[in-house]
């Protein structure tokens, strides 16, 4: 275009003055067009000394020094609306920039200016810049290169050192190749989309039919008579189980019927109160805590050698199913007030990208990074779908075994009533609503990863991991469950410890020193509690010396044994592996210090599930074939997931252009990335995790209570 020629040589012209001058060497001669593929425009002629046409899926690799004089115009094929702009080096330094401008006059080629105009990122070994034909009226840009005259952009030293290359030398130099290839076409949007929805909408195919299973053979044993009341030990029940003659020494450990506080409701066919909704509002838990005798009660039951679920499924099923239920309500208010000025402050990160042009505010894999509309990366936003999808599904298949309960309840049922895990579904609503959040979330964090909104990314997590474990406790102990007030109340605690460490985390030594004390001290107390039950109260502060000489007389001088031996391995192991984490974050103080939070619950978390499967195995329970399935592909799924996280295509811990250096290609459709499967894979393997926790006893529908052991 003759019109774009003048106007660029006017803005070469400072530079071509000099070249014309007695004494200075010709030009070398103008490369021509590229004879393999001469359609594509790649034009390598020389419109003048100081810009040069940049080909179409060619390398170009050039000297570049810190002198001014030399930048670069690409014109759009016909057939391409998109490209993308990789250059790479071989040396990280000295730190440079590459900047895309429009085809206007003055060009901005200098260190103080080049910001000024266009889209720019600072550079190391790598950079890549996504550009759309749409965005330049007159479809071709200009590409310019700077080198900074210091290197702590970059990453480097602020400081120029003496015997070393001074980084105020204008003599500068860095070999550059720069290739510029088309981008992924609309088709490729469209596949992935596709493809993203049909993974998991092939989840809830998977479930249907195993309903389908479910439903063809309870049918079938309906018609065969061969549903049975079997008590778990071959015998048929009679109309009250518990009250049903046993063998000498079967309930050992479990409160006998006569004795039971007054305020246990137990529907069942001898005329006793029957089962009501769930719904009604005259129930509160005063109804039940009335009696002058409850508390000691409650250390009598509690305090035994054996417990069975008997003796802690005491309340009545209405007050306990609406004080879970209160988890559900309370984690919707929760992720509304939280997502709202998430998805506000991302929008105006983003504005601030588009407008500005700076591409070293967020944080993105460039090599892989596929703008939609206003969005930079769209495919890191699309992969956490499967988390919002398997989240809905979740919640379906919690909804269906809900609503079975309910009717099984009405009717009467006694297996409903009195035989099994007492069900109560509060907590696996509030699973699956924190599981559509995380993808949220993480979505939003994904707008413009970086050093100031990672916590978006993790704060449900903190939740996921807090609930299974909640789950996981109530699942034998439902009457003693901590209350959704002080839970939700702890998460917030969790969190503002994690901001303050993303603050003050980094090179403060207090905060560790705090934050350490506060980690075993709090672990300290939450063993107390489970050990005896929520039945450990601090009536003064010489109860510590009191501890410490029993702990001296029983355990080092009479060498007695605990009272609780399973529980006591467990907090052993689990205080050993929580003071190993403090003791880690106070020696090397790790920067991303989310994280490592992270990793506390997660470690917790399967060490807790690790021992509920071992005691349930050894208490010669079951494992059927669904929790099963279930539990290796939560393996074999979290594995794979791990291995993607652990690919490390960016990080905010460094400067922008040495998170570049990690940045990798696609590898899934020419669209999705290493760290986009890890949003699949773990989406997945939570999903998986809470069917676990969903299923795990199932194996105990046609067991009475009284013969469920508590661990």
């Amino acid at each position: 275009m003759r019109g774009c020629t003048r106007l660029a040589l006017l803005c070469a012209l400072p530079w071509l003055l000099p070249l014309v001058a007695p004494g200075r060497p010709a030009p070398p001669p103008a490369l021509r067009r590229d004879p393999r593929n001469p359609a594509r425009g790649a034009q390598f002629d020389r419109i003048y000394s100081g810009v040069v046409s940049l080909p179409t899926e060619n390398i170009y690799s050039f000297n570049y020094t810190s002198q001014p004089g030399q930048y670069f115009l690409y014109k759009f094929p016909e057939d391409v609306d998109s490209v993308i702009i990789k250059v790479v080096s071989t040396l990280a330094y000295p730190c440079s920039v590459v900047s895309v401008q429009n085809i206007m006059c003055p060009v901005y080629d200098l260190d103080h200016n080049v910001e000024f105009n266009g889209v720019y990122q600072s550079m190391t070994k790598k950079a890549a810049i996504t550009l759309q034909k749409k965005d330049f009226p007159g479809e071709q840009f200009f590409v310019v290169f700077v080198i900074k005259p210091e290197d702590y952009a970059c990453g480097g030293s602020f400081f120029i050192q003496e015997k070393e290359n001074q980084t105020w030398n204008l003599q500068r130099a860095k070999n550059l190749q720069v290739t510029i290839v088309p981008s992924s076409k609309g088709s490729v949007y469209v596949k992935a989309i596709l493809l993203s929805f049909l993974i998991f909408f092939s989840f809830y195919l998977g479930c249907l039919f195993v309903a389908f299973i479910h439903f063809i053979r309870f049918r079938r044993k309906s018609t065969d008579g061969s549903f049975g009341s079997s008590d778990g030990s071959g015998n048929m029940s009679v109309s009250n189980p518990i009250a049903a003659s046993t063998p000498e020494g079967s309930n050992y450990g479990a409160i006998d019927e006569s004795s039971s506080s007054p305020g246990r409701q137990i529907s069942s066919s001898d005329g006793r109160q029957p089962c009501q909704s769930d719904t009604d509002s005259s129930v509160e838990e005063s109804d039940f805590d009335t009696m002058p005798d409850i508390e000691s009660d409650k250390n009598i039951i509690r305090t035994k050698m054996f417990l069975y679920l008997s003796d802690l499924s005491r309340k009545d099923r209405r007050i306990v199913s609406k004080k879970y239920k209160i988890y559900f309500w309370n984690i919707i208010t929760i992720a509304v007030f939280y997502a709202l000025p998430v998805i506000q402050l991302v929008i105006t990160y983003q504005t601030v990208v588009n407008v500005t042009g700076n591409q070293d505010i967020c944080f993105y894999n460039f090599l892989c990074a596929h703008p939609l509309g206003v969005l930079s990366a769209f495919n890191n936003i699309l992969s956490n779908l499967g988390h919002v999808l398997l989240g809905c599904l979740f919640l379906l298949i919690v909804l269906h075994r809900d609503i079975l309960h309910r009717r099984a309840l009405e009717a009467k049922d006694i297996f409903a009533m009195e035989y099994g895990i007492p069900k109560h579904f509060g907590l696996f609503y509030a699973m699956g609503i924190a599981l559509m959040m995380e993808g949220v979330l993480s979505a939003c964090y994904h707008v413009c990863p970086n050093y100031s909104n990672f916590q978006f990314d993790t704060s449900f997590m903190y939740m996921i991991a807090g609930l299974c474990m909640l789950k996981l406790y109530q699942t034998r102990h439902p009457d003693i469950n901590a209350s959704a007030y002080a839970a939700y109340a702890s998460f917030a605690l969790v969190i503002t410890l994690t901001v303050l460490g993303v603050v003050f985390g980094k090179n403060d030594m207090w905060f560790w020193v705090i934050f350490s004390a506060i980690h075993i001290l709090a672990s300290l107390a939450l063993s107390t509690q489970i050990y005896y039950m929520g039945r450990f109260k601090i009536a003064d502060w010489g109860i510590f010396r009191r501890a410490a000489v029993v702990f001296y007389t029983d355990c080092i001088q009479q060498r007695s044994r605990p009272l609780y031996m399973d529980r006591m391995v467990l907090l052993i192991v689990g205080n050993l592996v929580n003071w190993s984490f403090a003791l880690f974050g106070l020696i090397y103080r790790p920067r991303d210090f989310a994280s490592y939070m992270l990793g506390i619950f997660i470690c917790n978390l399967l060490l807790y599930l690790a021992f509920y499967i071992i005691m349930k195995l050894r208490s010669s329970e079951k494992i059927l074939l669904i929790p099963l399935f279930c539990i290796v592909a939560t393996a074999v799924v979290w594995a794979a997931a791990l291995y993607f996280f652990f690919q490390n295509l960016s990080s905010w811990e460094g400067t922008p252009a040495e998170s570049r250096e990690k940045n990798r290609e696609c590898i899934l459709l020419d669209f999705f990335d290493d760290h986009d499967i890890w949003h699949f894979l773990s989406a997945t393997a939570l999903f998986f995790s809470f069917l676990v926790l969903l299923t795990l006893d199932d194996d105990l529908d046609l067991v009475r209570r009284d013969q469920i052991p508590v661990f």
